[in-house]
């Protein structure tokens, strides 16, 4: 379904109160249905709308009635068009314990970057070097253009290696335009902690691991103070996700949307503002490092809205280890990420097969992390960034060319496995297939 664009979309209008003791629900009004009337005979209460033309309410009911006999009910009623359950989801990394070696890596040094000192190693860690990537900006001479959304938990305002990049964003969690900042749900003690690490790369050392999916590179100190009690299970997933997009095109402009809180969770309901936001405000390419318990009839339409609009929508495979790729990457209109490892293997963890479009390196990424500090992390969510970059660097190469010839270029890629879709990125193969095609416009 595809909907007329509002610019008072932003414009969060609050009917009611999400209580403890409600159930939120996504409904959608037939297009000669009142929401209002709807709600009075099914008794519930009407939140917000989620998109730029009022046709979809966020609404809760009564928590002691069973959601299956509340949709039911509701859907049976000649003006709506469909109810589905505003179901939590996750970031895909939550449910992955990945076993990171941080004094393997190489010694910390510095080096520039795009204006920028950084850590060296997020330069010559492998995952450029196999994908092509110094080659393509080289060749080719591109840094990235346009706007990409990162819809996840925030990106930290500060950090030194991404502060010039960031555009406003919005904050659906607690409804504010702006920074979109990924620290808000730290405590102070904590944040003064990560804030005072020493912002010098070439100083960093590599023995904080402070939870389980995520190694941390901070100073000594630092390292000794914090523990993974103190750090929610996915702080700063979404400042990791914005460091290799900026990896890949540095001098694309990024926007944060947050969506998920520090613990890694999110409502559909807020992914669905953050996707109608995001195509309402000029982006580019979508960037969606997570995955949903059930498929959404409502995820669809959101993300059908999106492409209409010019965005290219890029998702997370998932870390199941099956063939099972779960939405948004399995929708027709998205590109999903799996995950191939440092030796250009398919990652044991990654979901494969059926949806996949391409996979990209998942393994040992170094990248950036709040504080002025990096990580080193594995998992679908950040392949999916390094295919988001590329087609920041496609965009400012091609003039004119929709969403076919985007695929289609990218669809060059090097061939691992037939459950890895495409294959593997290769950037360098990418350009020079919108070479060849015609598509460059330079």
């Amino acid at each position: 379904m595809k909907l007329a664009k509002l610019t008072a979309f932003f414009i969060t209008l609050v009917f009611g109160a999400v209580a403890q003791s409600q159930t939120p629900y996504i409904l959608r009004p037939s297009a000669t249905g009142n929401i209002s009337d709807i709600a009075t005979r099914h008794s519930l209460i009407v939140v917000r709308p989620l998109d730029p033309s009022d046709s979809v309410f966020l609404v809760t009911g009564a928590a002691d009635v069973p959601s299956s006999e509340v949709e039911t009910e509701v859907a049976a009623d000649a003006d709506v068009t469909d109810i589905e359950l505003d179901q939590t989801t996750s970031v895909p990394e939550l449910t992955q314990s990945t076993g990171v070696i941080l004094d393997q890596l190489p010694p910390p040094n510095a080096a520039s970057y795009a204006g920028t000192s950084v850590l060296g190693s997020y330069l010559s860690q492998p995952a450029p070097q196999l994908i092509g990537l110094w080659d393509a900006q080289s060749s080719f001479g591109l840094t990235g253009a346009g706007i990409v959304a990162i819809i996840d938990t925030g990106v930290d305002p500060y950090q030194q290696v991404l502060a010039s990049s960031l555009v406003p964003g919005y904050d659906f969690i607690s409804n504010t335009a702006g920074n979109a900042s990924d620290w808000g749900d730290l405590s102070s003690t904590t944040q003064s902690i990560l804030l005072a690490s020493n912002p010098d790369p070439a100083s960093k050392s590599y023995d904080a691991i402070i939870n389980q999916s995520t190694g941390v590179i901070l100073d000594q100190s630092t390292g000794v103070i914090l523990d993974g009690n103190n750090i929610p299970a996915a702080f700063g997933h979404g400042t990791m996700v914005a460091g290799i997009v900026h990896l890949v095109a540095p001098s694309a402009k990024i926007m944060p949307l947050r969506a998920f809180s520090a613990n890694g969770t999110a409502h559909l309901s807020d992914i669905l503002r953050a996707i109608y936001y995001a195509a309402d405000h000029g982006v580019h390419v979508i960037n969606m490092s997570f995955t949903l318990l059930q498929n959404s009839e409502e995820l669809s339409d959101a993300v059908q809205y999106a492409q209409s609009a010019g965005s290219i929508c890029v998702a997370a495979a998932g870390n199941t280890g099956t063939a099972y790729v779960a939405s948004p990457a399995n929708l027709n209109e998205v590109m999903g990420i799996a995950s191939t490892s440092p030796k250009d293997t398919q990652s044991t963890f990654t979901s494969y097969g059926d949806g996949v479009f391409l996979a990209a390196p998942g393994e040992n990424i170094i990248t950036t992390y709040p504080g002025n500090n990096y990580a080193e992390v594995s998992g679908t969510s950040f392949s999916t960034p390094f295919v988001t970059g590329t087609v920041a660097l496609l965009y400012q190469y091609i003039s004119n060319s929709g969403d076919d010839h985007i695929h289609s270029d990218l669809s060059h890629a090097v061939s691992l496995s037939d459950q890895l879709g495409n294959g593997r990125l290769d950037i360098y193969q990418t350009l020079e297939a919108a070479s060849s095609s015609g598509d460059d416009g330079q």
